[in-house]
């Protein structure tokens, strides 16, 4: 199998605790300061919505318009 060469035993224990570890982490650190992000972000998800649609708007229309 080709990918067996890739992801030993070791590397796939490795990228087990890995992500464990790193979510775990990530999850204290969000719950530690949920106080400021309530605080200093309110209404930072409307943003990402408005330009993230913005940019697939602009991509759609350059890859309709002047594209293939």
């Amino acid at each position: 199998m080709f990918l067996s060469a890739f992801f030993t035993t070791g590397r796939i224990i490795f990228i087990i605790f890995f992500v464990t570890a790193f979510v775990s982490l990530m999850i204290y650190s969000y719950r530690k300061d949920i106080k400021n992000h309530n605080r200093y972000y309110k209404g930072a998800g409307k943003k990402v919505v408005i330009y993230g649609g913005l940019i697939v708007l602009i991509f759609m229309a350059i890859r309709f318009l002047w594209g293939h």
